[in-house]
């Protein structure tokens, strides 16, 4: 009977899932992610190491590879749309920090729950504001975004059909643009903007309009042609997301990222 009761204990622990560290392929504790440098709070380059990137995303996809036995190194994979063809060929892993749209799902794979949420805004001189209450109010103005860039699926959708914006390769550019008055306006989201604004020394002359276009969940992604992107891995950080993003942790790094910043 004893003998009976420890062969099925021994059975019910093996079915136990082990820790992801302990079935990994070795080549796959190490992880690499990216995301766009020009992102503070969220991102930016380490300016003690500027192949690096730091902020609230980096410091919490640390956080979170140390919960599960995992290396992730958070790089600096080139302006924003470099970045992302870095990890949709595989040769970086992780995005992190992502929009979800359905044509972004056919080339990554999307760690629910999303670990922020970002408000995308319209920017204007404010030497040259315009009544805005809706996305209608923007036809007819000259607009800037990024390459490759998204604002939530249905505003894309509705922009791509209705509205003039002409994308460029980095925020830095479409702000420069607007300065420049060869836009009318940028979209593009809150805090970064801020914090670019500030760096510019615009914060005086820029403003937002709102309310926003759009406020949408960061997510990480893993790409399709990543060697690591197995089932496992992508449960395992699903689950310990969830667990993140049901504390504090993630507006704590946003709110201290903030001041690290400024």
């Amino acid at each position: 009977m004893i003998e009976r009761c420890f062969r099925r204990a021994l059975l019910l622990l093996c079915l136990l899932p082990l820790p992801l560290a302990a079935v990994a392929d070795d080549a796959c504790r190490r992880l690499t992610a990216t995301g766009n440098p020009e992102y503070p709070p969220y991102l930016w380059r380490d300016p003690q190491n500027p192949q690096q990137l730091v902020g609230a995303n980096a410091d919490l996809l640390k956080y979170l590879g140390k919960q599960l036995g995992l290396d992730i190194e958070v790089v600096y994979g080139g302006p924003w749309s470099r970045a992302q063809e870095e990890v949709r060929t595989g040769r970086i892993d992780l995005l992190a920090g992502y929009f979800l749209t359905e044509a972004r799902r056919l080339q990554m794979d999307f760690i629910a729950p999303p670990f922020l949420h970002t408000p995308s805004v319209v920017w204007v001189r404010q030497d040259n504001a315009f009544a805005y209450r809706q996305w209608a109010d923007l036809k007819g103005h000259k607009g800037g975004t990024l390459v490759n860039n998204s604002h939530g699926q249905q505003f894309d959708e509705y922009a791509r059909a209705n509205l003039t914006l002409e994308a460029v390769p980095s925020a830095r550019q479409a702000f420069e643009k607007l300065m420049h008055k060869r836009s009318d306006y940028v979209v593009y989201e809150q805090y970064p903007g801020m914090a670019l604004a500030r760096t510019l020394g615009i914060a005086a002359t820029v403003q937002v309009l709102q309310p926003p276009v759009s406020s949408e969940g960061l997510y990480l992604a893993i790409s399709h042609d990543s060697p690591c992107n197995q089932p496992q891995l992508r449960e395992a950080l699903a689950r310990e997301m969830a667990k993140i993003v049901a504390g504090a942790l993630p507006d704590h790094l946003l709110k201290q990222n903030l001041e690290r910043w400024q």
